[in-house]
C-alpha cells in the first residue's frame, strides 16, 4: 500500500474480547519500556506491561498464553499468540470474571478467536519520539520524519534551589520511605520529595535511576496544557474563543461552539465512551478512550472527528478525545509560528526549567499522544510540579502567563464534585492524604505530581503498574509518612 493512500483511521470490529489491540498495547509499551527507559523486557513486561490498560488486558491469561521477542537491533517488539480452542476459552473465562455482569455471545466470539487463527502485533522505536504501535500488517509506514530531540541526562540539569535542606529532614523522609519501598504489593518506582525547592528525599526501585524516564501515562495532559497555557501567552490562542479546528467550524455543526477552556476542563461534550461507562457500551472490547493506546491510528483524526453528545461546559468528564484535540490545535499552532511541534516543548518549556530526559510519544503520523503515550524522570517532574507552585516563574522568569496557574487549578464549571481543573486534578474530594488545597497530575498505574501550596511541597510519585489497583491506597501510606517526617524533623 501507497502510504499516501492508507486511511488515518482503520476499520475496527466489533468484538468482545479485542485480543488484537490488546497484544498491540503490550507490545508498545515493552518497546518503550526497553528502548525509553531501559528497563529488562522480562522486568517490565512482570511488573508493567501486561497490566497497561488494567482490567481490559486480562493480564494472566496473556502472561500464560502470548510469546513476546525483542529485536534490539531492529528497536522492535513482537507480540503473539496462537487461538487454539483451549485459549480462546482462556480469555473468554477471564474476561466473564473481570465483567461478571456482561453478558455476550460466547460460542460466537469464541469461534471469532479461533477463527484468527493466530494473532501478532509490534511496536518500533522510532528514536527522539520514542515508540509507536505498528499497523496490523506489521509494516512501518511514517508519515512524518522523526526528530532528535537533543538533551542531557537529568541529573546534570543543576537544581534551581541552591543548599541542602537540614540533615535531620533528609534523614526522616529517607526512613519514611524505607517501609513502602519495601512492600512488594506497592510497585513504586520513583519518589521524590522537595520541600521549600531542595530536595528532601528521593528513592528508587532496583533498575531505575535519576536519569530514568518512567511511563507517565495521563500526568502528559497537564504537560499538554501547559504547552497550551504558554501558546495563550504569546497570544497565539485565545481562551474563550471558538477551538481552531477547521472541521468543527462549518455551518450547522454544534462543536463550532467547543472552545479551548472547555477542551482544557475536560467538558467539549464529545462522545466517547469510558470506562466508567457500561460494558456495553464498548463497541470494540474496549472503552474509546483506550483506542488510542490500542491501535495505530492517527490520533488527532480520532479525537476531532468524535460527535457531539452533551452541549459544551453542561458535562465534566475525563475522555481523551479533549486532550487528543489539544494536541492538534498545539500541533498547527505551532506550525503556523514557524516552528517545529515536534521540538517545541523541549525548547520552549523544557530547557528553560531543566527537563532533560523527557519523551513524548506520537502516532505514525507525528502527532502527539500526550494523553498517555509520554516518559519522564521524577525529577523532571519535580521541576513541573515546582514551576506550578511558583505560579508559572522560574528562577524569576516567567514561563506561564500570569493568572494560569489560578485558572489551571480551578474547578471546572461543568464537573459535578469540583475534583477537576484545566488539565489537573485537584483534592477537594479528600482522596490524597494531603491538604485540601493539593492540585495534581495524575496518570494510570499510581503516577502523581502533587503540589501543596500550604506546605511548599511537591511530591512526586512513579510506579509500575501492576500495582495499579492498590496503588493510591499504597501511595497515601506514603505521603502520611512523608508529611509525618517533615513535621517530625524539624521542617518549617
Amino acid at each position: 500500500m501507497n502510504k499516501q493512500d492508507e486511511k488515518t483511521l482503520p476499520v475496527l470490529h466489533e468484538a468482545v474480547v479485542p485480543i488484537e489491540m490488546m497484544l498491540a498495547t503490550v507490545a508498545k509499551t515493552l518497546c518503550s519500556a526497553v528502548f525509553v527507559s531501559g528497563r529488562d523486557p522480562q522486568e517490565a513486561i512482570g511488573a508493567s506491561c501486561l497490566w497497561s490498560l488494567k482490567a481490559q488486558l486480562l493480564p494472566d491469561a496473556l502472561a500464560q498464553h502470548a510469546r513476546w521477542h525483542v529485536d534490539r537491533d531492529a528497536r522492535r517488539v513482537d507480540i503473539a499468540i496462537e487461538l487454539t480452542p483451549t485459549v480462546a476459552d482462556d480469555l473468554l473465562a477471564a474476561h466473564r470474571a473481570v465483567h461478571s455482569g456482561f453478558e455476550a455471545d460466547w460460542a460466537k466470539e469464541k469461534a471469532r478467536l479461533v477463527g484468527l487463527r493466530s494473532v501478532k502485533r509490534s511496536a518500533q522505536f522510532t528514536g527522539g519520539q520514542g515508540s509507536l504501535i505498528l499497523p496490523r500488517d506489521g509494516e512501518l509506514r511514517l508519515h512524518f520524519d522523526p526528530e532528535n530531540v537533543p538533551h542531557g541526562p537529568a541529573s546534570s540539569a543543576g537544581w534551581p534551589v541552591p543548599g541542602e535542606a537540614p540533615a535531620s529532614v533528609r534523614a526522616a523522609v529517607a526512613q519514611a520511605l524505607e517501609a513502602p519501598f519495601a512492600d512488594p504489593d506497592a510497585y513504586h518506582a520513583a519518589v521524590l520529595v522537595v520541600h521549600k525547592g531542595q530536595i528532601v528525599g528521593e528513592r528508587y526501585r532496583a533498575g531505575v535511576g535519576p536519569d530514568s524516564p518512567l511511563e507517565s501515562w495521563s500526568m502528559g495532559k497537564s504537560t499538554m496544557g501547559t504547552l497550551i497555557g504558554m501558546l495563550i501567552g504569546q497570544g497565539a490562542l485565545r481562551l474563550d474563543e471558538r477551538a481552531p479546528i477547521t472541521e468543527w467550524h462549518h455551518p450547522g455543526d454544534p462543536r463550532r461552539e467547543i472552545t479551548l477552556r472547555h477542551l482544557l476542563n475536560m467538558s467539549s461534550g464529545l462522545r466517547c465512551t469510558g470506562q466508567d461507562d457500561t460494558r456495553e457500551t464498548w463497541r470494540y472490547g474496549l472503552p474509546e478512550h483506550f483506542l488510542p493506546y490500542a491501535e495505530s491510528l492517527n490520533a488527532a483524526e480520532w479525537a476531532i472527528e468524535r460527535p457531539l453528545e452533551h452541549a459544551p461546559d453542561t458535562v465534566g468528564r475525563y475522555r481523551n478525545c479533549d486532550p487528543l484535540s489539544l494536541a492538534k490545535i498545539f500541533r498547527e499552532t505551532v506550525l503556523k509560528l514557524g516552528g517545529d511541534p515536534l521540538t517545541w516543548p523541549q525548547t520552549h518549556l523544557f530547557d528553560r526549567i531543566g527537563m532533560q530526559g523527557f519523551v513524548l510519544e506520537t502516532d505514525r503520523w507525528g502527532h502527539f499522544i500526550i494523553s498517555g503515550f509520554d516518559y519522564g524522570t521524577a525529577r523532571d517532574w519535580a521541576r513541573l510540579g515546582l514551576l506550578y507552585l511558583n505560579d508559572g516563574v522560574w528562577n524569576g522568569r516567567r514561563i506561564l502567563p500570569e493568572g494560569w496557574v489560578q485558572f489551571a487549578t480551578a474547578p471546572a464549571p461543568a464537573w459535578k464534585n469540583r475534583e477537576y481543573g484545566a488539565q489537573i486534578w485537584l483534592n477537594s474530594m479528600g482522596e490524597i492524604a494531603l491538604p485540601a488545597d493539593t492540585y495534581y497530575f495524575a496518570g494510570g498505574g499510581g503516577q502523581y505530581v502533587l503540589v501543596v501550596p500550604s506546605m511548599d511541597l511537591v511530591v512526586v510519585r512513579m510506579g509500575h503498574t501492576r500495582g495499579w489497583e492498590t496503588a493510591k491506597d499504597k501511595v497515601n501510606v506514603l505521603l502520611q509518612g512523608v508529611t509525618a517526617a517533615l513535621a517530625g524533623g524539624g521542617a518549617r
